[in-house]
């Protein structure tokens, strides 16, 4: 097979691409479950260390800082003593929400299949 046998691509990647450049972001050990808890509205930040409950402090802030700055989570700081700040998903965020839903019942739903093919992968010493 040569490079004109290849499927052409209908339109041309800037850098970064895009799939990647998202994925990254979002698929990283917190983001979805963040993005998961705040689907059920807004909430503190000490409330959404209690919801996902193994994440350290350090962590949350920064994950939350990244989906802020990515446009999927909004921070609103109320003037007051001591200082609130909240945290709710923009329309972004929100419209994430379908997307992320599949993924979570697709992982779900072959999680075991998936494991099994490790299992058999492992068995037949592929992983050497």
């Amino acid at each position: 097979m040569n490079r004109d046998d290849l499927i052409p691509i209908p339109f041309v990647f800037e850098e970064p691409c895009p799939i990647r450049d998202v994925l990254d972001r979002i698929g990283d050990q917190w983001s979805l479950l963040i993005l998961e808890v705040l689907a059920h509205g807004t909430m503190r930040f000490s409330q959404l260390e209690r919801a996902i409950g193994d994440i350290s402090k350090q962590m949350l802030s920064k994950t939350l800082r990244r989906l802020e700055e990515d446009g999927f989570v909004r921070r609103t700081l109320y003037p007051q003593v001591p200082p609130r700040v909240e945290y709710q998903l923009t329309d972004l965020g929100r419209s994430f929400l379908v997307p992320m839903k599949n993924l979570i019942a697709w992982a779900n739903a072959n999680h075991g299949a998936i494991r099994d093919a490790r299992g058999d992968y492992r068995a037949r010493g592929a992983d050497r």
